[in-house]
């Protein structure tokens, strides 16, 4: 079966299925092995120390790969924030043609990208986001519902909602993120509006995956519930897998006169490096999301991906049509 979607043909993929950017873990093995599979595969550019690390990187997936990937660019405010005008620069430099942006105020980046002909799609939590990412120039939109790893924002809307809301103000392509990891998933986001999924947690639970056996076993054994959400009181909100840690961190957070600082040791991105790599799970936080109650598994990406599209392919032709009378 072929799923062709507007998203698909527009950037040139066989399937409407993206393996979203993740820090630590979105690195040429599994970009690579995604997009061999048919879907889009995404490396993550501030995973990589510097800008020439970045164009290492690019350059280590095209000999893995002769299909298309993308770079991800999350921006996000910081006291000490990373070079992201270089790393813009690698990635335009090194004839990337699609790139995944997230995060804070993108559009100095999105227009740059524009400029040189890079297919920009951009990951928001929140309709209004959407509607000005239009704006904004980009080419489609990644609308990622309360369900996600990562920061959900503090609208708290799953997809079942927040997907159709997006599909009736956003005119572009647009992919749900949020939730998904199965054929159920794909055909539920075509039939609420989008034009394909996209995925992390899930891709996290694969053979290529560049992180510790550990890890994706946790992933395996935790269900739907085995998430936790931190900063909420920050009201800077994040889903996480339910470890030790985080519970700590949820737990100090419950204080109302706590902030930051009083979590910022449990919570830095080298330690969640370290769990991903060691495999030891309450080394750092590891960013999962509630999707962990679907994954039951550890496929190759080339399985998943073939799955996910048998599984769509028998709802659409089998199921659906005898419930039309």
């Amino acid at each position: 079966m072929t799923l062709k979607t507007r998203f698909s043909e527009l950037l040139g993929i066989e399937y409407p299925i993206v393996q979203g950017g993740m820090m630590w873990v979105g690195r040429a093995e599994l970009a690579a092995a995604v997009s061999n599979a048919g879907g889009l595969g995404i490396l993550t550019a501030l995973t990589q120390p510097s800008p020439d690390d970045l164009r290492k990187e690019i350059e280590r997936c095209r000999t893995m790969t002769d299909k298309p990937f993308g770079v991800n660019l999350t921006i996000l405010p910081s006291v000490n924030p990373p070079p992201y005008a270089e790393y813009r620069k690698a990635i335009i430099e090194m004839g990337v043609k699609i790139v995944e942006t997230a995060g804070h105020n993108p559009q100095e980046h999105v227009e740059d990208f524009k400029a040189h002909g890079i297919t920009v799609v951009h990951k928001c939590t929140a309709v209004r986001h959407a509607v000005s990412a239009q704006k904004m120039g980009v080419d489609a939109i990644s609308i990622d519902g309360f369900e996600c790893a990562g920061h959900p924002g503090e609208d708290d809307i799953p997809g079942l909602i927040l997907i159709p809301a997006a599909a009736d103000k956003v005119t572009i392509p647009m992919i749900a993120s949020g939730g998904f990891g199965d054929g159920r998933g794909l055909v539920a986001a075509l039939a609420l509006g989008a034009e394909g999924i996209n995925m992390g947690t899930r891709f996290c639970a694969t053979k290529e995956a560049p992180i510790h056996d550990n890890i994706k076993q946790l992933l395996v054994e935790n269900d739907e519930r085995d998430t936790n959400l931190i900063f909420r009181s920050l009201r800077n909100t994040g889903r996480v897998a339910k470890t030790s840690r985080s519970s700590q961190v949820v737990d100090i957070l419950k204080n109302p006169e706590a902030e930051f600082k009083d979590v910022a040791h449990l919570v830095k991105g080298a330690d969640g490096r370290v769990a991903l790599e060691t495999g030891d799970v309450d080394a750092g936080l590891v960013w999962a999301g509630q999707i962990q109650g679907l994954i039951h598994d550890i496929p190759s990406c080339e399985e998943l991906i073939k799955r996910i599209v048998s599984e769509a392919e028998a709802i659409i032709k089998q199921r659906l049509p005898g419930c039309v009378g």
